[in-house]
Protein backbone atom coordinates (compact mmCIF):
# COMPACT_ATOMS: atom_id res chain seq x y z
CA UNK A 1 0.00 0.00 0.00
CA UNK A 2 1.37 3.01 -1.15
CA UNK A 3 -1.04 5.41 0.88
CA UNK A 4 -2.47 5.13 4.68
CA UNK A 5 -5.55 6.29 2.57
CA UNK A 6 -5.79 3.49 0.11
CA UNK A 7 -8.47 0.85 0.79
CA UNK A 8 -7.59 -3.25 0.34
CA UNK A 9 -9.61 -3.38 -2.56
CA UNK A 10 -7.79 -0.86 -4.29
CA UNK A 11 -4.92 -3.52 -3.94
CA UNK A 12 -7.17 -5.94 -6.56
CA UNK A 13 -7.42 -3.16 -9.37
CA UNK A 14 -5.98 -4.62 -12.41
CA UNK A 15 -2.64 -3.58 -13.49
CA UNK A 16 -1.39 -3.40 -9.72
CA UNK A 17 1.25 -5.25 -8.53
CA UNK A 18 -0.68 -8.80 -7.06
CA UNK A 19 -3.62 -8.01 -8.29
CA UNK A 20 -4.58 -11.11 -9.65
CA UNK A 21 -3.26 -12.75 -6.49
CA UNK A 22 -5.35 -10.71 -4.17
CA UNK A 23 -8.79 -11.24 -6.80
CA UNK A 24 -7.87 -14.84 -6.45
CA UNK A 25 -7.73 -14.71 -2.39
CA UNK A 26 -10.61 -12.88 -2.07
CA UNK A 27 -12.86 -15.65 -4.05
CA UNK A 28 -11.00 -18.56 -2.55
CA UNK A 29 -11.35 -17.33 0.74
CA UNK A 30 -14.73 -16.64 0.95
CA UNK A 31 -15.79 -20.54 -1.03
CA UNK A 32 -13.20 -22.23 1.63
CA UNK A 33 -15.57 -20.17 4.37
CA UNK A 34 -18.83 -21.11 2.59
CA UNK A 35 -17.73 -24.58 2.92
CA UNK A 36 -16.75 -24.84 7.04
CA UNK A 37 -19.70 -23.53 7.60
CA UNK A 38 -21.55 -26.03 5.20
CA UNK A 39 -19.32 -27.97 7.26
CA UNK A 40 -19.92 -27.23 10.70
CA UNK A 41 -24.03 -26.73 10.23
CA UNK A 42 -26.57 -24.60 11.16
CA UNK A 43 -28.31 -26.95 13.48
CA UNK A 44 -26.51 -27.68 16.20
CA UNK A 45 -26.94 -24.24 18.23
CA UNK A 46 -30.02 -23.43 19.66
CA UNK A 47 -31.40 -20.42 17.78
CA UNK A 48 -28.23 -20.03 15.28
CA UNK A 49 -29.48 -20.59 12.54
CA UNK A 50 -29.86 -16.74 11.53
CA UNK A 51 -26.07 -16.31 12.28
CA UNK A 52 -24.86 -19.21 10.23
CA UNK A 53 -26.64 -18.01 7.32
CA UNK A 54 -25.52 -14.25 7.88
CA UNK A 55 -22.01 -15.85 7.94
CA UNK A 56 -22.54 -17.29 4.58
CA UNK A 57 -24.03 -13.84 3.38
CA UNK A 58 -20.55 -12.87 4.52
CA UNK A 59 -18.63 -15.41 2.64
CA UNK A 60 -20.30 -15.31 -0.57
CA UNK A 61 -20.13 -12.16 -0.78
CA UNK A 62 -16.66 -12.10 -0.28
CA UNK A 63 -16.12 -14.43 -3.02
CA UNK A 64 -18.06 -12.02 -5.17
CA UNK A 65 -15.70 -9.29 -4.33
CA UNK A 66 -12.88 -10.50 -6.17
CA UNK A 67 -15.31 -12.07 -8.83
CA UNK A 68 -16.00 -8.33 -9.96
CA UNK A 69 -12.81 -6.29 -8.74
CA UNK A 70 -12.81 -2.42 -8.58
CA UNK A 71 -11.83 -0.95 -12.03
CA UNK A 72 -9.95 1.95 -10.57
CA UNK A 73 -8.50 2.92 -7.79
CA UNK A 74 -10.89 5.61 -5.83
CA UNK A 75 -8.95 5.39 -2.21
CA UNK A 76 -6.24 7.39 -3.89
CA UNK A 77 -7.37 8.20 -6.94
CA UNK A 78 -9.35 10.96 -7.34
CA UNK A 79 -10.64 11.32 -11.17
CA UNK A 80 -11.64 7.54 -10.14
CA UNK A 81 -13.29 8.72 -7.00
CA UNK A 82 -15.45 11.30 -9.17
CA UNK A 83 -16.05 8.99 -11.60
CA UNK A 84 -17.59 6.37 -9.13
CA UNK A 85 -19.40 8.83 -7.79
CA UNK A 86 -20.92 10.15 -10.95
CA UNK A 87 -21.61 6.60 -11.92
CA UNK A 88 -19.08 7.12 -14.86
CA UNK A 89 -17.34 3.70 -14.48
CA UNK A 90 -18.46 0.10 -15.68
CA UNK A 91 -21.35 -1.76 -13.80
CA UNK A 92 -18.00 -4.05 -12.17
CA UNK A 93 -16.83 -1.40 -9.98
CA UNK A 94 -20.59 -1.11 -8.41
CA UNK A 95 -20.95 -5.14 -7.91
CA UNK A 96 -17.57 -4.75 -6.34
CA UNK A 97 -18.89 -1.86 -4.05
CA UNK A 98 -22.44 -3.88 -2.92
CA UNK A 99 -20.64 -7.03 -2.62
CA UNK A 100 -18.24 -5.17 -0.08
CA UNK A 101 -21.13 -3.52 1.46
CA UNK A 102 -23.10 -7.04 1.55
CA UNK A 103 -19.92 -8.38 3.09
CA UNK A 104 -19.89 -5.87 6.07
CA UNK A 105 -23.30 -6.28 6.76
CA UNK A 106 -23.76 -10.12 6.65
CA UNK A 107 -21.08 -10.64 9.33
CA UNK A 108 -22.34 -7.38 11.39
CA UNK A 109 -25.64 -9.30 11.46
CA UNK A 110 -24.00 -12.38 12.55
CA UNK A 111 -22.09 -10.62 15.34
CA UNK A 112 -25.42 -9.34 16.52
CA UNK A 113 -27.87 -12.42 16.27
CA UNK A 114 -24.66 -14.09 18.18
CA UNK A 115 -24.59 -11.51 20.55
CA UNK A 116 -28.49 -12.01 21.13
CA UNK A 117 -28.34 -15.60 21.19
CA UNK A 118 -25.79 -15.40 23.95
CA UNK A 119 -26.44 -12.50 26.14
CA UNK A 120 -27.26 -14.40 28.89
CA UNK A 121 -24.40 -17.14 28.77
CA UNK A 122 -21.30 -16.55 30.78
CA UNK A 123 -19.56 -19.14 28.17
CA UNK A 124 -15.68 -17.95 26.83
CA UNK A 125 -17.88 -18.00 23.15
CA UNK A 126 -20.57 -15.47 24.47
CA UNK A 127 -17.60 -13.37 25.52
CA UNK A 128 -15.83 -13.14 22.88
CA UNK A 129 -19.29 -11.75 20.64
CA UNK A 130 -19.69 -9.29 23.57
CA UNK A 131 -16.34 -7.95 23.15
CA UNK A 132 -16.60 -7.89 18.97
CA UNK A 133 -19.98 -6.10 19.83
CA UNK A 134 -18.46 -3.31 21.48
CA UNK A 135 -15.88 -2.54 19.55
CA UNK A 136 -18.08 -3.13 16.47
CA UNK A 137 -20.20 -0.29 18.12
CA UNK A 138 -17.43 2.16 18.36
CA UNK A 139 -15.65 1.17 14.89
CA UNK A 140 -18.25 1.33 12.58
CA UNK A 141 -18.74 5.21 13.42
CA UNK A 142 -14.88 5.76 12.61
CA UNK A 143 -15.36 3.16 9.61
CA UNK A 144 -17.70 5.42 8.17
CA UNK A 145 -15.72 8.14 8.31
CA UNK A 146 -12.71 6.92 6.75
CA UNK A 147 -15.40 6.05 3.74
CA UNK A 148 -16.92 9.49 3.45
CA UNK A 149 -13.58 11.44 4.20
CA UNK A 150 -11.25 8.99 1.87
CA UNK A 151 -8.87 9.45 4.93
CA UNK A 152 -6.83 6.43 7.43
CA UNK A 153 -8.82 3.83 5.47
CA UNK A 154 -5.52 1.76 5.54
CA UNK A 155 -5.48 2.08 9.48
CA UNK A 156 -9.46 1.54 9.63
CA UNK A 157 -10.20 -1.54 7.94
CA UNK A 158 -7.44 -3.94 8.86
CA UNK A 159 -9.02 -3.19 12.37
CA UNK A 160 -12.08 -4.78 10.93
CA UNK A 161 -10.50 -7.61 9.53
CA UNK A 162 -9.00 -8.52 13.07
CA UNK A 163 -12.42 -8.23 14.09
CA UNK A 164 -13.90 -10.57 10.95
CA UNK A 165 -11.07 -13.27 11.66
CA UNK A 166 -12.16 -13.16 15.43
CA UNK A 167 -16.15 -13.34 14.49
CA UNK A 168 -15.38 -16.46 12.13
CA UNK A 169 -12.93 -18.34 14.68
CA UNK A 170 -15.47 -18.08 17.20
CA UNK A 171 -18.23 -18.76 15.03
CA UNK A 172 -16.52 -22.36 13.36
CA UNK A 173 -15.59 -22.92 17.18
CA UNK A 174 -18.82 -22.64 18.92
CA UNK A 175 -20.29 -24.86 15.51
CA UNK A 176 -17.38 -27.48 16.50
CA UNK A 177 -18.13 -27.71 19.81
CA UNK A 178 -22.09 -27.90 18.99
CA UNK A 179 -21.27 -30.94 16.82
CA UNK A 180 -18.98 -33.19 19.11
CA UNK A 181 -21.24 -32.51 22.14
CA UNK A 182 -24.66 -33.74 19.97
CA UNK A 183 -25.72 -37.27 20.19
CA UNK A 184 -24.89 -39.12 17.47
CA UNK A 185 -28.33 -40.66 16.07
CA UNK A 186 -28.14 -44.36 16.10
CA UNK A 187 -26.49 -44.39 18.87
CA UNK A 188 -29.11 -44.36 21.62
CA UNK A 189 -29.50 -47.77 22.50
Amino acid sequence: MRSPNELFSDLEVTGQPFATAMQHADLLSGLLLIGAFLAAGNKGIPGGRRDWFAMMVFAGAGSLGGVFPQVCADGINAVCRNMEWSFRLPLQQYLHIVAGILEFAGITVALQFAFQRTRNQKTRIANVYRYLARAAFVAYPILGLAYLLNRLGGFVEPVFFVGFTAMVLTQLVERAHALRSSPVKGSEA
